[in-house]
């Protein structure tokens, strides 16, 4: 039987695949051909969404982007012996250079195997890791995630391996496994892919994360603005609960673990581990004062590990290949890969998988293509709203942590959003502040109030354009305040917000200048 994959992911969807995959389902039908249409996950190939692929003897040969026009051309050309002349033909799927240039290590399977197939995912090494860990002690299960140099891939990078040290060695009746799923960061996608497209992946994490630090409950939060992933979850929660990965006896074992979907409600700062701690314990999302640590008095006041989505997506492959395998990707302190997110004016957006090291540079050109409008490149913020603004000059700058720290910006979670020549840096600082104003939970005051004044302090500036003294005091209060959100924030909400507004001052102070 030829097989006729087509994406089942919200951009995919967003943009017809659900019109096109029943196009195909109905001219399938109509013609009596031995075929069926499968809804596999979006390869993150986004600029050609809605991608239709279909199984040859030469491998899978992709089409797009198709819409449903197309199909019944498709179909009268028998795209599915390799159309390879057609105007929508890409040729075969690995051979795309988008693809074939990733080190695709976590996102393995996206895009590839039925999201609700056990046997897809069992096919392809999952389980693997969740075996490797049943044959291991606690200690040694965190062990291997130490020495394999994973750290939380949602923002701080924080080393995985010592949080879960810790609520490993903290004694407690009780412990937990919470998962971060409130992606909220502009440009960030990588979670919902993970999740639409290889949700056991997370579940085997989480599982393996229980078995470490001997937790047998784990709760996933997830932002209500993810209503496909929020179904498919539920669906492959359960599946693996029937296959025997969830529940009493896991694989086997006499080991337990239970895992439980929450809805968030809309609120940025809940994802904040705190804040999202607030929430799912049934209160207002406010952050918590630092110490305690959510690892020693956590969940419910537990012992909580708390690691995002690919953090703990990472997992089974590190267990099921080993440390050095993993820790082989990467320089430096950064080791292992992260999937970066093009996003904003860019002609190829798309999740692109790289071992730490490549430059943001390559990274803008050679998988994005350059702007979608053709004009020049003069912004890139990476990392989120949060994240600094950085010109051209620091394009060059290599993929890592620690690079990225040395020039005050942050990798974050791998949001890329590209600004082309037209963008103004004086609104983009005042959005920031603005972002905050709205965003902020609202219990520290350089948070609360820095926020507020920051945007009436923007606004000043522009008013007194054209004098220089006043632009000046304005220019030198904006950074003032900045300093005092950096230091008295109890988060990093207040305390990052002054990075996009520093590297706009500094970086395109002319736009500042100009009324």
């Amino acid at each position: 039987m030829i097989r006729i994959y087509v994406p089942r992911d919200t951009t995919a969807c967003s943009l017809g695949a659900d019109q096109v995959a029943g196009r195909f389902a109905t001219a399938i039908a109509d013609a009596g051909l031995n075929m069926e249409v499968l809804r596999n996950g979006s390869r993150g190939l986004y600029w050609l969404e809605p991608m239709v692929e279909v199984d040859t003897d030469r491998g899978r040969i992709a089409f797009g982007p198709v819409g449903e026009a197309d199909v019944r051309q498709l179909m009268a050309d028998r795209f599915w012996e390799g159309a390879t002349e057609h105007r929508l033909a890409l040729g075969l799927t690995e051979e795309i250079p988008f693809l074939k240039n990733q080190q695709r290590v976590t996102f393995s399977r996206v895009g590839i195997i039925d999201p609700l197939s056990l046997k897809d995912y069992c096919a392809r090494q999952g389980f693997e890791g969740l075996n490797a860990a049943l044959s291991m002690s606690a200690q040694d299960i965190v062990s291997c995630i130490t020495q394999s140099g994973l750290r939380g891939r949602g923002g701080a990078a924080f080393p995985t391996g010592v949080k879960w040290q810790t609520v490993l060695d903290t004694p407690s009746d009780m412990k937990y496994i919470v998962c971060n799923a409130d992606e909220g960061d502009s440009g960030c996608y990588a979670d919902r892919m993970l999740m639409e497209s290889d949700p056991f992946s997370l579940i085997e994490g989480m599982v393996i994360a229980g078995l470490a630090v001997g937790a047998e409950q784990g709760y996933l939060y997830l932002r209500e603005e993810y209503p496909l992933a929020h179904t498919v979850l539920r669906d492959a929660i359960e599946l693996a609960r029937h296959g025997g990965y969830l529940g009493n006896n896991i694989a086997g074992s006499d080991k337990k673990f239970e895992i439980e979907v929450r809805l968030g409600a809309g609120a940025y700062i809940c994802g904040e581990e705190t804040s999202m701690l607030e929430s799912l314990e049934g209160k207002r999302g406010q952050v918590r004062p630092k110490p305690p640590l959510p690892a020693i008095e956590g969940l419910f006041g537990k012992p909580s590990v708390i690691n995002n989505v690919v953090s703990l997506a990472s997992v089974p492959t590190i267990l099921a290949g080993g440390a050095a395998s993993y820790e082989g990707y990467g320089v430096g302190k950064s080791r292992g890969t992260l999937p970066f997110q093009l996003a904003g004016n860019i002609k190829q957006a798309g999740l692109v998988e790289l071992a730490f090291g490549a430059t943001l540079r390559a990274l803008l050109e050679e998988f994005g293509g350059g702007t979608r409008t053709g004009r020049a490149m003069r912004a890139v913020q990476v990392g989120g709203p949060l994240g600094a603004y950085l010109p051209e000059s620091q394009w060059d700058t290599t993929l890592d942590y620690e690079a990225f720290l040395a020039i005050d910006a942050m990798l974050g979670h791998g949001g890329v959003v590209v600004f082309n020549e037209s963008v103004n840096m004086r609104e983009q600082a005042r959005f920031a502040m603005e972002f905050c104003r709205i965003e902020s939970c609202g219990k520290c005051t350089p948070c609360r109030i820095g926020s507020v004044r920051g945007v009436e302090v923007i606004d000043s500036i522009q008013g007194e354009a054209e004098n220089e003294p006043a632009r000046e005091q304005a220019v030198a209060l904006l950074e003032e305040l900045c300093d005092t959100m950096v230091a008295g924030s109890l988060c990093a909400m207040g305390g990052m917000t002054p990075f996009p507004v520093r590297s706009a001052l500094q970086h395109f102070a002319d736009d500042f200048k100009i009324s």
